[in-house]
Order: C-alpha cells, then structure tokens, then sequence
C-alpha cells in the first residue's frame, strides 16, 4: 500500500465559508447529481475523457440532472505553467455540456473539505499520477471515488473506489451511474473510504521512511562481517 503524509487536522480545521460566488454556484446545482474533480487544468489529468462522459452519463441518468465541479478554469491564463485548456472548452461547447460543467476556480486549501462536502461522488480521470492527494481527501470526506484504473489509484483507495479504462469515456460514465444508482453501493464506499483514509498520516509515513532507512543501514552492515 502506498503512504503518504495527510495532515487531517490542517485540512478539516477552517469552517470559514465559502466565496460567496462558489457558493452560489453549489446552491444552484442542489437536487442534481454532483461531481467533483480537483485539479487545476494539464494534460495527464485528462480533462477531456471527464467531458466526453457527460452526456453519455446524462442519458443513462435521464431523471437527474448531473453537474461537474471544477476548481479551475477552462481559459487562457487561468492556469499555472503553459498548459493550454483551449481543447476541453472547445470540447464543452462542441458537446453541449456547458450547463454541466461548472468552473469554480481556484478554492484555497483549507476550504476544499467544505466543497468535498457537497459532492455525491468525487472522479479522476487522470493518466498518469504520482501521488494523489484529493483521493485521500475526498475519501477522509465521506465521498464516494471513481478513478481512472492506475496502479496508484488503486493502491491509495483499494476497494473503497470503483475505477474504469482511463481513456473510456463510456465505461466512466457507466461506473459513475452504477455506483450514483445504488444508495447502498454510495454508502459502502463512503465509509469505506473513511476507514481507508485513516491509514494516511504523516506519522505512518515517517515511520515507514524510518523503517526503510534502518533496514538499509542493517543490510549494509551486515555486507560489512
């Protein structure tokens, strides 16, 4: 299993609100089916497979209205580095789903586990990762994950997440419809999650590092007599 240092105590301890447009923006989206993606916009965390599953999911949901949160912004210069989001906005609008995606842009650290709170499932599609901190967020959160099927998405959330083909748009969306489908399925994999969760610590991952180093420092001992 992988372990990574997660600061609980830092991420649940401010209850400021939210911005008041951000706020508006979730209070708009109430009775809908509610996505969330953390990320800020570059190419490995694969925007575009996410858009392309909106409508397919839209018509296996036909009685509910779906909305994806965003914390970033689909513009030129809303992004840090040169990553250009001109391809997924082009592809919001050549798809029609400008209504489903919603971009709240940037939300400050210590207020991402409020907008964690008004998710019903949280979903990566991302390629390529190292380590991914809004897995562990959203399932220290009580929400449900759908990843992309990395190794590291799978070693972070075992079977508290539900994963698909990275590049399948038709399989994301038919595993975020099965899991939204089912209240016990949601239930299950929230306190899983929860559970799961408590294993990431900045303790356990010190004292991982500190068990690797002395296992090093004894082998190279013993190559020594």
């Amino acid at each position: 299993m992988v372990y990574h240092g997660f600061d609980r105590g830092a991420f649940f301890g401010d209850s400021s609100p939210l911005a008041p447009d951000i706020e508006k923006k979730l209070e708009r989206a109430q009775g809908s089916l509610r996505l969330l993606f953390v990320s800020h916009y570059n190419y490995y965390r694969n925007f575009e497979t996410l858009i392309r599953a909106l409508p397919l999911l839209q018509n296996l949901l036909p009685n509910r209205a779906v909305n994806l949160f965003l914390t970033c912004k689909l513009s030129a210069g809303e992004n840090p580095g040169d990553y250009r989001p001109g391809s997924a906005a082009k592809l919001v609008k050549d798809l029609g789903v400008g209504d489903m995606v919603v971009e709240l842009g940037a939300v400050p650290y210590r207020q991402l586990h409020l907008l964690y709170g008004r998710a019903d499932i949280y979903v990566t599609p991302a390629y390529t990762e190292t380590f991914a901190h809004p897995l562990v967020e959203a399932m220290a959160s009580g929400v449900p994950v759908v990843a992309s099927d990395l190794a590291v998405h799978q070693e972070i959330c075992g079977e508290a997440g539900a994963y698909f083909p990275r590049f399948s748009p038709e399989s994301l969306a038919g595993t975020v419809a099965q899991v939204a489908q089912s209240p016990e399925t949601l239930r299950r994999m929230a306190s899983a999650g929860v559970e799961r969760a408590q294993a990431f610590s900045w303790k356990t991952h010190v004292d991982k590092i500190l068990e690797l180093c002395r296992g090093l420092i004894d082998a190279q001992k013993g190559s020594k007599t």
